[in-house]
């Protein structure tokens, strides 16, 4: 079954909104997929190596044991995040984005609960207004920092008809999510080594007509491997995909996590996003 890429359920929110999440989560069904303890398939990796890739964090809503992480974003000017417009759903967060007032963005750290980087309060929130949760186009939200992170911390966004985004181009996925496809997360980052698909393919994987969510060439992009094993997974939600040293596009949806015949569809950041 089809389903965004689940942020972690929050512990602390009302049973309702538990069991409304809880139902969105199981829109991916769980695949065993060959991991050595990274996004599924990958491998551990250094914020120093990626200093753009950062932790959405809300204690209050998702508890202290992953330092609130419930999904990834991305750098993309100083005070500016990219992350997917879903991870700040209500239904998601338990309260209304607004209201989260603990939000926060961690920076500079590769353990979420180790030492040192950043943790910056969120303020502001701009959410797509053409994102449509059906059927997933469109899911890209910008986080305003209350203070600028330091230089060399943003990746630059690809604009339209780079080289980055032909198919069979080698990207890279990073995140703090499910490492196994059956609840294992992460407390360290993770980066998994995928291709970009062509368009044709994806459609063939997500065509119309068989649930709400389809693949959309002009907002999605679809990366994988052809045998499977490696892909984003719950929690990366919002996360960077990177090729040619640029942002291609945002950790968004799938069908279980690393499945062969099932790829990962990212928000195309070319078309959502101003280029850098």
């Amino acid at each position: 079954m089809r389903g965004t890429r689940h942020p972690i359920s929050s512990r602390r929110a009302a049973v309702g909104v538990v069991a409304a999440a809880a139902a969105v989560a199981t829109l991916v069904a769980p695949a065993p997929a060959a991991a050595d303890g990274g996004v599924v398939g990958g491998h551990t990796a250094q914020v120093a190596d990626a200093p753009w890739v950062v932790a959405l964090s809300s204690r209050d809503r998702f508890g202290r044991t992953r330092a609130g992480q419930f999904c990834g974003g991305v750098v993309i000017a100083p005070a500016k995040v990219a992350t997917a417009a879903h991870c700040l759903r209500e239904d998601v967060l338990g309260v209304a984005p607004d209201r989260l007032e603990d939000l926060k963005v961690i920076a500079g750290r590769s353990s979420l609960l180790g030492p040192g980087g950043y943790e910056v309060p969120v303020s502001a929130i701009w959410i797509n207004p053409a994102y449509d949760p059906d059927s997933n186009s469109g899911d890209v939200a910008v986080l305003t920092l209350a203070q600028r992170l330091p230089d060399g911390y943003t990746i630059p966004v690809a604009r339209a008809g780079d080289a980055a985004y032909t198919p069979g181009t080698a990207a890279t996925v990073y995140g703090w999510g499910d490492t196994t496809g059956q609840g294992t997360y992460a407390s360290r980052l993770h980066a998994a080594e995928v291709s970009v698909l062509p368009d044709e393919s994806c459609a063939r994987a997500y065509p119309a007509g068989k649930g709400p969510a389809r693949y959309r060439a002009d907002t999605m992009l679809c990366a994988g491997t052809d045998q499977g094993g490696r892909d984003a997974c719950q929690g990366d939600s919002g996360g960077p995909l990177v090729a040619h040293g640029r942002l291609i596009g945002l950790v968004s949806w799938g069908s279980g996590c690393g499945r062969a015949d099932s790829p990962g569809v990212y928000t195309r950041a070319s078309t959502l996003l101003p280029p850098s």
